[in-house]
């Protein structure tokens, strides 16, 4: 079973009018899922609070606690250049990683074989003492170190394909071999990469701009695959940014919907063959509304072990 995880909360942060990342994201995305069809209907769930001591697993108590203690209560107020908060974030990005906790729970339980968590605000970019990049807390690394608590996973994968490097989940992880961090990213662009922070389990493919569907697939198949199928994951975890599309307004790739399917369909063999389909993807980027109504569903059905091969 597809389970699809979000919450009414997410809709509420806003960082302004003007921001891409904005709360019709989710919606589109809400909608077109519940509008799709799919050859097995997914359950719909809607995502817990995650509470502060699950946030310090990978971020530092005293950013939490400032967080929660100066989330404002009637205005907005900046954390960084581009990531602000308004008096709902902090429930917004309670529920955000709440999902992600929820996930690891149904797929380690065997209620769920995958997971769609579909909320805002996104996380990679948030680093263990820092917002960045519309992210306040960073949801994916929550997931993968409460999955290693609670359950005692030693090998879990991040597949992480947005077009803007996942820095946050890579320095939270950086030294913890026990993730294997697979990214995809535009190169140069925000927030910048150096190679020299690459090792065993930090698989990085910086591609420049108007990289499109054969640089992409050929890139990331020498780069990950094998590397995946000899870590034998027991969790894989998808950072999933739709902002590679070659209608989003923030990057410059040419990848389309077939692009999605294809990386998808990659990843479900191999969690296939190393971990039952244990799959859990979360929404980071993307930011052209009808890219991730249509993108989204087809990502979601591709993780699905009996859907066909597109």
């Amino acid at each position: 079973m597809i389970a699809i995880i979000s919450h009414p909360d997410c809709l509420l942060h806003s960082a302004g009018d003007m921001h891409p990342e904005r709360p019709d994201r989710v919606k589109v995305i809400q909608d077109a899922l519940k509008q799709y069809n799919f050859k097995s209907k997914p359950a719909f769930f809607q995502a817990s609070l995650a509470k502060p001591e699950q946030l310090k697993l990978v971020h530092d108590a005293e950013y939490v606690d400032w967080i929660f203690t100066n989330a404002p209560k009637d205005r907005l107020i900046r954390l960084d250049e581009d990531t602000l908060m308004n008096p709902y974030s902090l429930q917004a990005a309670r529920r955000a990683a709440g999902a992600v906790i929820d996930a690891v729970d149904l797929v380690m339980e065997g209620r769920a074989q995958a997971v769609f968590c579909n909320i805002r605000p996104p996380g990679h970019h948030a680093e263990a003492d820092k917002a960045m990049g519309f992210c306040i807390f960073n949801n994916v690394a929550v997931g993968v170190a409460y999955a290693m608590q609670r359950y005692g996973l030693e090998r879990i994968a991040i597949v992480d394909f947005d077009v803007h490097r996942g820095n946050g989940t890579q320095a939270i992880f950086q030294e913890d071999k026990r993730v294997l961090f697979c990214s995809s990213f535009e190169h140069p662009l925000y927030p910048g990469y150096d190679a020299a922070m690459d090792n065993e389990h930090i698989l990085s493919v910086p591609l420049p701009a108007e990289t499109g569907d054969k640089a992409f697939r050929r890139q990331l198949d020498a780069a990950w695959f094998e590397a995946l199928k000899k870590f034998r994951p027991q969790l894989i975890f998808f950072s999933a940014g739709f902002d590679g599309h070659q209608d989003d307004p923030l990057a410059y790739w040419r990848l389309g919907k077939a692009d999605y399917i294809w990386l998808t369909e990659k990843i479900r063999e191999i969690a296939r063959e190393s971990c039952e389909g244990k799959m859990i993807s979360v929404l980071e980027g993307g930011y052209n509304l009808e890219a991730l109504a249509d993108c989204v569903p087809a990502h979601v059905e591709a993780m699905e072990i009996d859907s066909q091969s597109s």
